[in-house]
């Protein structure tokens, strides 16, 4: 075999292992990515049923209810639009409570609640996730479903980071 055709199939044997490899980590990266809805797209029907995504918005005051084994609990999580029922079994942040800010990640069964895995609770008084406060700014400009009453929870402004040094 000639060294040009040596080269040729060196080449061709190459692009095919990085095609291989390529295909091999988009999988992966796709199996592992939890996008963010917020809960009118999961009453809308946007979200994938069995499929991990994440949904954020305000924990519904009242809503949290604990079972006996002190472990598992139910919440109401908003963006004073629509509701989404969340059960979830772990222990919950320190700074998660009702009235604030919340983004929990898991999967939505197919009675329409969501059964979280991961419940993260905003960090400080001001920060809210971008996602979160963009779903809630969006649903209380369109004031539908909740109204526009001034009894209606409004999102908290997100926290500028400083620039880095």
């Amino acid at each position: 075999m000639r060294a040009r055709h040596q080269r040729l199939l060196l080449i061709t044997g190459a692009l095919a292992a990085l095609a291989l490899i390529a295909f091999f980590v988009f999988s992966a990266l796709n199996d592992n990515m939890a996008f963010f809805y917020s809960p009118t797209d999961v009453k809308e029907g946007k979200a994938p049923k069995n499929k991990l995504f994440r949904i954020g918005g305000l924990v519904e005051t009242g809503s949290l209810t604990r079972q006996a084994d002190g472990v598992t609990l139910s919440f109401v999580v908003t963006d004073t639009r629509a509701r989404i029922n969340v059960h979830y079994k772990g222990i919950l942040p320190d700074l998660f409570s009702e009235g604030k800010g919340v983004v929990t990640q898991g999967r939505l069964n197919d009675e329409g609640i969501f059964v979280a895995q991961e419940v993260l609770a905003k960090h400080d008084e001001n920060y809210m996730p971008p996602e979160a406060a963009q779903a809630l700014q969006k649903a209380h400009e369109k004031g539908v479903g909740g109204g526009t009453s001034e009894s209606a929870p409004k999102p908290e402004p997100a926290l500028a980071l400083p620039p880095a040094i």
